[in-house]
């Protein structure tokens, strides 16, 4: 904590400077959302470079001079809460004055900023995000306050924790890992019990774009148990960028790599070609939009595709065909094909890319 004191006192420091010596203060943050920024390394993912182009938020310009007091005013609150070794969501923060900050997003992304600014991970300055992931199965932990949690017997998910570093003691007998894109699919797999029925395996769902803790848990996982990791997402670009976030990171967190991507994580489906193989009704599956063709095409252009020829062709299947799928699209074989025929023949025959 005293390190964080430090570095915000150091920005403090800097603006105090500036101002006696009768200067607009300035203060300097990475451009996070730059590709040019971003350099993909196979073992790590998307990582920010360390010369990386920067942008200035002024104090004496228009454009933003509100968005430099919001920085200050953040600051000032994290600081108070290092402190007082106290903790706050983000929500929390909007909610302490609303028509200041005018909406959540503007928060979410001045405390990636500062925690960027800073260089310090967001758990450090006592924010914490608020937490919409599930996790299930074979998993038992401790969480910071002592509390013991058990995935393993109960029909019903558990919420992942909001401060995944202070959970200890992880046990589980689990075989594998699987990541579940949608909310939907995750309930009917815990429903039909496949966690016990195939081998005992931990799932996970974000809910669809995963929030942070959901990512930090399953590379916290991964780190713990060093176990495969398969994700099953909706056969169309919207899951495919998920399921990268999950293994490779996103552009606008890339400065946090190193604590959030898990590049051994396998594309266990729905596949592209998977639909052909199980001969699905075209009338089943959902014709493209232009954004979904604008999503795909973006996809196809980076770094991490280029050094994944198999996961390569399959977005050429999907593209050529211009047709989406669900997952929930197996309903139309039977009502359990996922559960008693899809997911056990993948898993035992190896088919995930």
């Amino acid at each position: 904590s005293s390190e964080v004191l430090e570095a915000i006192e150091n920005v403090i420091q800097g603006v105090v400077q500036s101002l006696a010596q009768k200067k607009a203060p300035v203060l300097t943050v990475a451009n996070r959302a730059d590709w040019r920024n971003i350099e993909f390394k196979d073992s790590v993912g998307l990582q920010m470079i360390p010369g990386c182009t920067t942008k200035q938020i002024r104090s004496d310009c228009p454009q933003s001079a509100r968005r430099f007091a919001l920085i200050l005013k953040i600051l000032s609150m994290i600081y108070k809460m290092v402190q007082s070794n106290t903790y706050a969501t983000k929500r929390d923060i909007y909610y302490s004055d609303t028509l200041l900050f005018g909406s959540q997003s503007v928060v979410d992304q001045i405390i990636n900023d500062i925690s960027c600014m800073l260089k310090i991970p967001r758990r450090s300055l006592h924010v914490l995000s608020t937490t919409k992931g599930f996790v299930a199965g074979n998993l038992s932990y401790t969480e910071e306050d002592g509390t013991k949690v058990n995935c393993t017997g109960s029909a019903t998910a558990v919420t992942v924790p909001s401060n995944v570093q202070g959970i200890k003691n992880l046990t589980s007998h689990a075989k594998f890992i699987l990541i579940v894109e949608k909310d939907a699919t995750f309930q009917r797999l815990l429903d039909d019990d496949f966690f016990s029925k195939v081998s005992p395996c931990i799932m996970i769902t974000g809910r669809g774009i995963p929030d942070l803790n959901t990512r930090l848990l399953v590379r916290k996982l991964w780190d713990s148990f060093q176990i495969p990791i398969f994700t099953l997402m909706d056969a169309d670009p919207h899951g495919v960028e998920i399921m990268c976030v999950y293994k490779y990171g996103s552009v606008s967190m890339s400065f946090e790599a190193h604590h959030l991507t898990v590049p051994s994580v396998k594309w266990l489906g729905l596949l592209p070609s998977d639909l052909k193989r199980l001969n699905i009704c075209k009338d089943a599956l959902i014709p493209f939009t232009k954004q979904d063709e604008n999503k795909l095409a973006s996809i196809q252009k980076r770094p991490y595709i280029a050094c994944q020829p198999l996961w390569k062709k399959e977005l050429e299947i999907m593209a050529a065909s211009k047709l989406k799928a669900e997952i929930q699209v197996l309903t139309s074989v039977s009502a359990d094909y996922l559960s008693r025929v899809y997911l056990p023949n993948k898993l035992q025959f190896g088919g995930w890319l």
